[in-house]
């Protein structure tokens, strides 16, 4: 059967290039090649708006085995450069799929390979770092496609949000699915609803959802809105979502939330993160390979506890260049890097990793409650408690 299939080629810059077989559209995508560790979520990965720009690799050998279903999305469409996998299981099983991972892919015009050995090529990653790629199932000329792979622009300096994020403003509706839903922190205070408003810098639909399954109206705006267009909103509190790419150009962001800061309740994930630490005075680093996967563990320096954690990023706050007003409220227990700081001044605080889970484990859906209450105490008009700020 494989030798019925199209040829398929991944070229790094270095000059290595692996050959496989093509399982999703024809075509050529060139990116950044990263890798991640989950065992499954590969629908959500394809979907998710972080990874706009990179070719991304899964660890685990066996892809597609549960198919696609029209539930798991985490955007309208997937967002990756490119998809490479050890295996791709030709027969799916789940109740809930409604089509296969190669038909997916090839819908939404996708270039995926399989058949390469994973193993190689992400240790290759791992020792030598993220790379710029190419991959391609229309050019089989070896040192043609490793030139284009050096051409590749890479993500430093590059602003992708403006790929990825809405139009215009939006009302979210949608709450968590029946199968995600633990509960958590609602709305008590009164009878008026909280208002979330979300800059939205590439964002998972999880995340609305759990704002939402909480009680609260969600409004969602373009990333590049100024702090008025945010404060125009008449909002209880700011959420700063995910996206891809170096957080450092996004200077129209970092002015915002820097306005923001003290004026309502901030709360940032992952890309968010990043901005905040940004506005508050620090600076950014990229990091060698980056952490993804559903599996990273992150100690929470408040409690001691450690959390296991969804993650997908490649860019880091330095410590080195961390002002006097963040506080390192958690750490990546891999390399101890900054994994969430809060501002010892302002109601802000924000995590460098995906308490939404989708797909990943729910240990830190707590935070989503950490902020409801600051809206709590917003619409109350007290002051939040010094463990929630």
């Amino acid at each position: 059967m494989y030798r019925q299939q199209k040829p398929g080629f991944l070229a790094l810059e270095d000059g290595t290039v692996y050959e496989g077989f093509s399982i999703g559209a024809e075509g050529e995508r060139d990116g950044e090649v990263v890798f991640n560790t989950s065992l499954t979520g590969y629908q959500e990965i394809l979907t998710d708006p972080s990874y706009r720009g990179q070719i991304v690799t899964m660890t685990y050998p066996m892809i597609g085995n549960v198919g696609v279903n029209l539930e798991d999305l985490e955007s309208s469409h997937p967002r990756i450069a490119g998809f490479v996998v050890r295996e791709n299981s030709r027969i799916h099983s789940n109740f809930r799929a409604n089509g296969s991972l190669s038909d997916y892919l090839i819908k939404h015009n996708i270039v995926a390979i399989s058949g390469i050995d994973t193993r190689a090529l992400v240790r290759r990653i791992r020792d030598r770092g993220a790379q710029k790629g190419i991959i391609s199932t229309i050019d089989s000329d070896r040192a043609s496609l490793v030139e284009k792979a050096r051409k590749s622009p890479g993500l430093i300096g590059r602003d992708l949000v403006r790929e990825v994020m809405p139009g215009s403003a939006n009302e979210w509706g949608s709450v968590l699915h029946p199968y995600s839903s633990l509960g958590g922190e609602t709305h008590t205070e009164g009878n008026r609803v909280p208002h979330v408003v979300c800059l939205d810098f590439g964002m998972k639909w999880n995340i609305p959802r759990h704002l939402a399954h909480r009680g609260n109206r969600v409004t969602i705006l373009p990333g590049t809105s100024s702090a008025q267009d945010v404060l125009n909103q008449n909002p209880d509190g700011v959420f700063l979502s995910n996206g891809p790419g170096d957080p450092e150009p996004l200077t129209y962001a970092i002015e915002s939330i820097r306005e923001l800061l003290g004026q309502k309740p901030v709360f940032g994930i992952c890309l968010g993160h990043q901005l905040l630490s940004l506005a508050a005075g620090a600076k950014t680093f990229k990091l060698k390979f980056g952490h993804r996967g559903a599996n990273q563990p992150v100690l929470n320096c408040l409690t001691g506890q450690v959390e296991i954690t969804s993650q997908n990023h490649g860019f880091a706050v330095e410590e080195a260049s961390l002002p006097e007003c963040l506080e390192v409220t958690h750490r990546n227990l891999n390399d101890n890097t900054i994994a969430g700081v809060r501002h010892r001044k302002h109601n802000a605080f924000s995590v460098q990793y995906h308490p939404e889970a989708s797909a990943g484990p729910h240990d830190s859906s707590y935070l989503f409650d950490q902020f409801q209450k600051s809206l709590n105490a917003s619409i109350a008009g007290g002051t939040p408690t010094a463990s929630t700020r």
